[in-house]
């Protein structure tokens, strides 16, 4: 993957107040975009000025059945709720990427499901369906950031693929932040899977077996 040089720009910026199922609320700058290059209606979620020191920054992928739906075969909707905390007190940017499924789809993420029932771990139910075990491309989100003047980051992100990307595509990552570990026995076997497929930054020794 190389670095895009094709610039978005600011389409839309509009404060929404945020509230989540346990009372937490807060405000958020939503901002939307031109120019994204895959095409998709990505959003920005800013709190505060991200372009002053190092913005805490989250891309945090679309997950119907986790973010609205409060799924608990993944860890998706505790994650967003956490990121939108810290961000939010740290200050920098959320950036809601429309990525189902890895980037495979909802429907396809369904059926990927069904396999994972049937005993194949979320990597191989995803290969078993002739689709990328991690189809997601951070092309958008580095230009999201650029858009908004945000440079250099702390990612907040327990994926080492994430820290890759966004470096290759120009953004400057000092740290990688790791996320809270949201288990429970209905999603063990799926950030196994993530640990021992793609590294992620997880320690599930202590936690539900």
């Amino acid at each position: 993957m190389s670095t895009s040089e094709a610039e978005a720009t600011v389409r839309t910026r509009v404060r929404i107040p945020l509230r989540f199922a346990d009372g937490f609320s807060v405000t958020a700058d939503a901002v939307t975009f031109h120019g994204l290059a895959d095409g998709l209606e990505h959003v920005a979620l800013v709190f505060g000025d991200p372009t002053t020191g190092t913005p805490l920054v989250r891309p945090h992928s679309e997950c119907l059945t986790g973010d609205v739906f409060g799924s608990a075969r993944c860890d998706c909707g505790p994650q967003l709720r956490e990121a939108v905390e810290r961000i939010s007190v740290a200050g920098g940017v959320l950036l809601y990427l429309r990525q189902e499924g890895r980037g495979i789809g909802l429907y396809n993420k369904l059926d990927a499901y069904a396999l994972q029932d049937n005993g194949l771990d979320t990597y191989a139910a995803n290969a078993a369906l002739g689709l990328p075990e991690d189809g997601r491309d951070y092309t958008a989100a580095a230009q999201m950031l650029a858009a908004l003047g945000v440079r250099k980051i702390d990612l907040l992100s327990n994926n080492p693929d994430k820290a890759e990307q966004l470096r290759g595509l120009g953004v400057s990552v000092r740290r990688r932040v790791p996320t809270g570990v949201f288990a429970t026995e209905n999603n063990l076997r799926y950030l196994r899977a993530k640990v021992d497929h793609t590294g992620h930054t997880i320690t599930l020794s202590s936690l539900v077996s």
